[in-house]
């Protein structure tokens, strides 16, 4: 029977720890019980360099529950992609199969046993899906339909909302801990791993307890992560905007030309300062986003650790 592990990114996660883990521990025990899987799996929590008690939880569950209750701790603050990774690397040599889920518990827990039945059958990656957005605000689903559309225009391969909530198995999980690069978009990594891949749909509810981990300004900034790691595109874009500048230039020359010869000819500033500023403007967002590729290249040849494990608790 394989030993599953539920790896659970935790940042400042203290008002809803609790009510994860035990959420968590009964989904176990009714697989467990079921004979879906091993008797000895657990639930890993990764401490993203929490800054409340949510260390102090996770050793108090661990305490109680020895077995089922792993944590990592990590030396700092990484972010959500890296605290995952942590976990699921760390979840590697411990387990057959991972799940990956949120603490908020937004995600549906009754779908793991589906997502096993479904690794049982073959499957070597789960997405978990949402089936409607009905829930969000009208700006949030605006703007995350938006973002799969882009991303598909840019031609990353994405699983329509699917965020983190994904089953791999080991050879899976073996084949991601290949994949060095700094810029984590784990959305974007999992379908270049390939194998058998199916997905789970359910229903998106109200978080538990406490405020998102994941405001505005962390989705956008996850969302031109995703892009300028896995598509060279705005860079192309960009110069196709050049070109089509030049030619517009060239265009206007020729009028100007004529103008002058014909005698209409039309003083305005106006309409020079604002081609001016329209020009400057191309020119800075283009050197800015060539910059941002750079600075990419720049982080990822140092080859510094992604993160640090101060203390793991198995």
């Amino acid at each position: 029977m394989e030993k599953l592990a539920i790896v659970v990114p935790c940042y400042n996660e203290e008002e809803v720890l609790k009510i994860a883990s035990e959420a968590l521990r009964g989904v176990l025990d009714d697989l467990i019980r079921k004979g879906k899987i091993a008797e000895d799996s657990f639930i890993l929590f990764v401490n993203d360099g929490s800054k409340d008690r949510t260390w102090e939880l996770i050793e108090e569950e661990h305490q109680a529950h020895p077995v089922q209750v792993c944590g990592v701790k990590l030396a700092g603050n990484v972010g959500h992609q890296f605290a995952l990774t942590a976990g699921l690397i760390t979840a590697m040599d411990l387990s057959d199969v991972t799940v990956s889920i949120d603490a908020d518990l937004q995600d549906d827990v009754a779908v793991i046993e589906e997502m096993i039945d479904k690794f049982h059958n073959g499957c070597d990656i789960v997405y978990g899906v949402r089936k409607e957005r009905k829930t969000d605000t009208f700006f949030k689903r605006t703007t995350a339909q938006g973002f799969y559309k882009v991303m598909e225009m840019m031609g990353v391969k994405t699983v329509y909302n699917h965020a983190d909530f994904r089953l791999m198995s080991k050879r899976a999980v073996e084949q991601f801990s290949k994949y060095q690069e700094t810029n984590l978009f784990l959305r974007g990594m999992m379908p270049l791993i390939g194998y058998q891949t199916d997905c789970v749909y359910y229903d998106r509810k109200e978080r538990v307890a406490g405020e998102s981990k994941y405001p505005l300004k962390k989705m956008l900034a996850l969302a031109f992560n995703g892009i300028s790691s896995f598509s060279v595109k705005p860079i192309s874009m960009i110069l196709g905007a050049g070109v089509i500048i030049v030619i517009l230039s060239i265009l206007a020359a020729i009028y100007a030309l004529i103008s002058y010869c014909t005698g209409h000819v039309v003083p305005g500033w106006t309409s020079l300062i604002l081609s001016i500023w329209f020009l400057g403007g191309i020119q800075l967002m283009a050197v800015g986003l060539v910059g941002q590729y750079i600075g990419k290249i720049y982080i990822e040849v140092k080859h510094r650790p992604r993160y640090n494990i101060e203390k793991v608790l198995k």
